[in-house]
């Protein structure tokens, strides 16, 4: 596609989560998969924001009328996860990280910031609503087709972790609720989907150079917003994969643009009224599997007319998304019901040409006319036709806009509509934060380490990038300025292949090396205790908890040369690569084979 033609847009939302303590509460950071202690029931209502109206996103949420279930910890969580208490003092080390973060942005920090909330009812927040501080704006980073300017940094709460979901209820778990949060969102500068990626690796890299942020999958997160001229803009949330943001972008603005031809080619047409019509006793001895199990439990088969809009419901958006795809996404968000059947894609799905002809006739289609069935308990067919009827009226209009979920393989599914300002108003229970930049000194940016690590520690590209990259990190540069005698690539290539190597052939979690085990490693390696030879099966026994370093101990020399006089002594005439095998199999782990292969050569030469 020619996105200059287009008229492209994008703009990004990054989040990073941080170590430590919660943004309002003294509760640890810890994710936990034990079993919860404890579980609270609510159920949560949207009320109006400072404007005095009540949020689009939040009054559909309410409407589904959802039970929420919170799982916690008594010794990991408080009364403030819950929203049985007030908000504790902001976490200054939490502020002091977001600071550093204006100031590599090169961003204008505002003198006081005020904690907002921001209204949300999906359940995802126990009080209803998200604290929020927007700390400073017009920052800016530079990418190959240039400058994309950063319109805001924020600190904020991160949301409860989400379990399950079911049509009447969703399950959380407040260990992630409060975790602090820094928000970064920029104007939409960005006009490719090469330019998305570039923009939210570089975010990413600054982000990563702060101290006391979490890393893993899970951790930080991009969501893009994507228009294009005629279009709307779209908000896709949870793009959890760098390499999968530019077909993120490129399949919206597919998106976009074929809803735009949809709604051209439906120009002049006006939607009929709304007209629900029970065509269950027309179905009842169909062969549809859905249709069969709904009169079974009482349900209804209920079907509509949409007037001038067959051959538009089969229509291909994204890949192996249609319209009428859309259609069903709305009826199964606003009403937990199944899904859809549409004239596109029937006969089918058990329901036959017959029927198909019977329903035409029940619902009053003309030719060039569509409908739409939902089997599900009466009520929630009604809601979902209902909904599907409202998106059918936006194809007239062009593109609707709207939240939509990432999907893995690029294409993307309908959440809820755009919230607009109406969610937010002041935090009464927070003070006014009055901000500074004294004493906030610049952490190395992650570009500046690789660079460092590369150049003048002697890792290659790829090893100082991991390394740069990893939770062990720091752990690395602690043992660099302990250990200057070991060289730089040795630590790093152990703190980052040791693992996986333990894992792939010895069938163990290297991952369960704790920092304590790589202080006791190097300490013993740079006091001459055990060699690098054996790094990898002392590795092994402090995994497996045999560790004893009696077992390890480095023989003397004069200790050496007698086992070897032994080794030649049984073996006279063998050659010296044979000696070499012999000396190596019985001096295991009590020598490197460099000083085994050194001192065995003096033997044999002196004879």
């Amino acid at each position: 596609m020619d996105y200059k033609k287009l008229g492209l847009k994008c703009g990004l939302e990054i989040h990073q989560q941080l170590e430590g303590k919660k943004l309002f509460c003294s509760c640890p950071t810890l994710l936990r998969d034990d079993e919860p202690h404890f579980t609270i029931k609510r159920k949560l209502r949207a009320l109006a924001g400072e404007s005095g109206k009540v949020d689009i996103a939040a009054k559909e949420e309410q409407s589904k009328s959802k039970q929420f279930i919170y799982q916690g910890y008594h010794d990991t969580t408080c009364l403030v996860e819950t929203d049985s208490e007030p908000p504790h003092q902001l976490n200054q080390e939490a502020l002091h990280t977001a600071l550093q973060l204006c100031i590599l942005a090169g961003a204008e920090v505002f003198s006081i910031a005020q904690v907002m909330r921001k209204t949300v009812v999906d359940g995802s927040n126990t009080s209803g609503f998200q604290r929020t501080a927007l700390l400073a704006g017009k920052g800016s980073i530079e990418t190959n087709d240039g400058k994309v300017r950063i319109s805001n940094i924020s600190l904020e709460e991160e949301a409860c972790k989400i379990i399950s979901e079911q049509a009447e209820e969703k399950v959380y778990r407040l260990d992630r609720l409060g975790i602090p949060l820094i928000e970064i969102g920029t104007e939409p500068d960005i006009h490719t989907p090469e330019q998305c990626q570039e923009a939210a690796r570089k975010i990413g890299l600054l982000l990563r150079s702060l101290p006391h942020v979490k890393r893993g999958l899970g951790t930080i997160r991009q969501d893009v917003n994507v228009s294009i001229i005629d279009g709307a803009r779209v908000e896709i949330k949870g793009a959890q994969d760098l390499r999968m943001i530019p077909t993120l972008v490129e399949l919206e603005a597919k998106r976009q643009l074929e809803l735009l031809k949809i709604k051209n080619e439906l120009r002049g047409t006006r939607l009929n009224p709304i007209n629900i019509v029970d065509c269950t006793l027309l179905l009842q001895d169909c062969t549809s599997k859905i249709v069969q199990k709904t009169v079974e439990k009482k349900g209804k088969i209920l079907g509509l007319k949409l007037n001038n809009f067959a051959g538009f419901l089969g229509r291909e958006l994204q890949p192996g998304k249609r319209l009428g795809t859309e259609l069903s996404e709305r009826g199964k968000v606003k009403a937990g019901v199944g899904g859809l059947f549409h004239t596109d894609e029937l006969p089918n799905y058990g329901i036959g040409e017959t029927e198909v002809l019977r329903l035409r006739k029940k619902l009053q289609c003309e030719n060039g006319d569509a409908f739409i069935l939902v089997a599900d308990i009466e009520t929630k067919a009604i809601i979902a036709l209902q909904a599907a009827y409202a998106r059918a009226a936006e194809a007239l209009i062009g593109v609707p806009s709207e939240v939509r979920k990432a999907n893995p393989d690029g294409t993307t599914t309908y959440q809820r509509p755009m919230p607009g300002a109406s969610r937010m108003y002041p935090e009464t229970d927070v003070p006014l934060l009055k901000l500074s930049l004294d004493g906030i000194k610049v952490p190395e940016t992650l570009e500046a380490k690789i660079a460092r690590y590369n150049k003048h520690l002697g890792l290659s590209l790829d090893l100082a990038t991991f390394i740069a990259k990893s939770e062990q990190m720091p752990l690395f540069e602690e043992l660099l300025q302990k250990h200057s005698k070991i060289k730089p690539a040795f630590i790093a290539e152990t703190l980052t292949s040791a693992p996986l190597e333990i894992k792939r052939n010895y069938n163990l979690d290297g991952e369960s090396l704790t920092e304590e085990n790589y202080r006791l490693l190097f300490e013993m390696l740079s006091s001459e205790k055990i060699h690098k030879d054996i790094v990898l099966p002392v590795l092994i026994d402090m995994l497996k908890g045999t560790f004893d370093l009696k077992k390890y101990e480095t023989l003397s020399i004069e200790e050496l040369h007698q086992t070897m006089k032994q080794v030649i002594a049984a073996n006279k005439n063998a050659p010296f690569s044979a000696l070499m095998g012999l000396c190596v199999k019985r001096l295991a782990g009590k020598a490197s084979g460099k000083v085994i292969a050194e001192e065995l050569k003096k033997i044999v030469e002196s004879k």
